[in-house]
């Protein structure tokens, strides 16, 4: 459906409406992070989980799994927009929430295991 009003040049205006549904296949999704690049074609945004999955014994390194859960390409033009909107819902969350801050780490003292052998003093 659409509107029609005169504008201030007497020529007759059309308003848009824009109809909004969800395909039967939708799925939300979480992530706690993006990653991405651009092109001069396009914007790719790669949405993430992390996953602990232990200490890699031979590197003695923490791994984490890095999970994309939807990747979303956009032309640049799109890019600026969702940039444009981003901002704007950003500082309307933050004068309702405030600041959006990041955590920041604090080193975790590593408590050692207690001896729980039953042989005592053996090396």
């Amino acid at each position: 459906m659409t509107e029609e009003n005169n504008n201030p040049e007497g020529k007759v205006a059309k308003k848009l409406k824009i109809e909004i549904r969800k395909p039967e296949d939708f799925k939300q999704v979480y992530a706690i992070g993006a990653l991405g690049g651009h092109s001069p074609y396009d914007f790719r945004i790669g949405f993430y989980n992390d996953s602990p999955k232990g200490f890699d014994k031979s590197s003695n390194s923490q791994v984490v799994q890095r999970s994309i859960e939807t990747e979303v390409i956009l032309s640049p033009l799109a890019a600026l927009e969702l940039s444009h909107w981003l901002e704007q819902h950003i500082r309307d969350y933050q004068a309702m929430f405030g600041p959006i801050t990041k955590v920041q780490k604090q080193p975790q003292k590593v408590k050692q295991p207690e001896d729980t052998s039953e042989i005592q003093g053996y090396i």
